[in-house]
């Protein structure tokens, strides 16, 4: 009988043994497609899918960026996630006849591993007030010195070009993906997404946590997607409609304080001046969402139970 019990007990574990070895997690890369400005809500989005490659346990996560360029706010954002992630960051310039411009060639210096599609370019990274207005000279000397010793800082430390990094700002000076990768301002040219992986599979990254090893070669690829809030907020960003949004609200503003209590201008000049200072990256996204509501609110009153599942919606969308 205790052999007979033994047995059974044997067999029964046999199959907790074969679930386990199952259960190997399996290779995984993130990617994620900026073809857009680089905005708040473009920021947002990298800063998140960042945290969720984190908590996927992925090898890297994969930014394909075709981009003008954007607001040197949310540029230092992204860069500061890039450079503090626990995972390793790949910026992949892509695909052919894409550009990573101004914001985006500074995103490209500072990535773990650069990298650009045949027939794309990257720089002209000079700095330029909002709206093309001009700048004082002396503020214009202050800003261009803050951003050489910025990117002259990213190259330094990820060994990269510093005398063509600093051209890109200074002189706006543009260049194809084979001089960048023959100037060593990326690391590697790829014919697409497969070639990359294939390409960084190997290869070894300094992240604050150590050195991580990268092991691309038949890893499942996962694309993260923008959620409907920041695909609406990156549409938001652009700067013309910005500017836009700002003069319908001040008009707005002005007609409700010409013609009191008619309310609804100045419901909508609140709402479009709210959206203007979120685009200029004036409000935080959580601000911006708590003081639209409550301009909606003295248009169409909303039960406080409702106003708080919004807020909460539109912190977690």
């Amino acid at each position: 009988y205790l052999g007979l019990i033994f047995l059974g007990l044997l067999l029964l574990s046999l199959p907790y043994f074969s679930t386990a070895q199952e259960k190997t997690p399996e290779k995984q890369v993130d990617v994620i497609k900026v073809n857009d400005i680089i905005s708040p809500a473009i920021a947002e989005f990298i800063t998140r899918s960042i945290e969720e490659a984190t908590r996927n346990k992925a090898q890297c996560l994969v930014i394909q960026m075709d981009t003008p360029g954007g607001l040197d706010l949310s540029m230092r954002d992204i860069i500061k996630d890039v450079m503090s992630s626990d995972i390793p960051i790949v910026v992949y310039v892509g695909p052919s006849g894409a550009r990573a411009a101004s914001a985006g060639a500074l995103i490209t210096v500072a990535a773990d591993i650069a990298a650009m599609a045949p027939g794309t370019n990257i720089g002209a990274a000079h700095p330029v007030a909002m709206g093309g207005g001009q700048m004082s000279r002396t503020m214009t000397e202050k800003v261009l010195n803050d951003a050489v010793a910025y990117v002259t800082s990213i190259a330094e430390k990820k060994k990269r070009n510093v005398q063509v990094a600093v051209r890109f700002v200074r002189e706006s000076v543009s260049i194809p993906a084979n001089e960048a990768l023959k100037l060593k301002v990326i690391d590697l040219i790829a014919n697409d997404l497969n070639d990359l992986l294939q390409k960084i599979d190997g290869k070894t990254v300094e992240k604050p946590l150590g050195a991580v090893k990268l092991s691309t070669k038949g890893a499942k690829v996962n694309f993260i997607e923008m959620g409907f809030r920041q695909r609406f907020l990156a549409a938001l960003s652009n700067p013309n409609l910005a500017y836009i949004l700002m003069m319908i609200g001040m008009v707005g503003l002005y007609f409700e304080l010409a013609h009191p209590g008619v309310i609804f201008p100045g419901v909508i000049g609140g709402i479009c001046l709210i959206l203007a200072f979120f685009a200029f990256r004036t409000l935080p996204v959580n601000y911006a969402g708590i003081l639209l509501i409550q301009c909606c609110q003295l248009w169409m009153p909303i039960p406080p139970s409702c106003s708080a599942t919004a807020i909460i919606c539109w912190a977690r969308m």
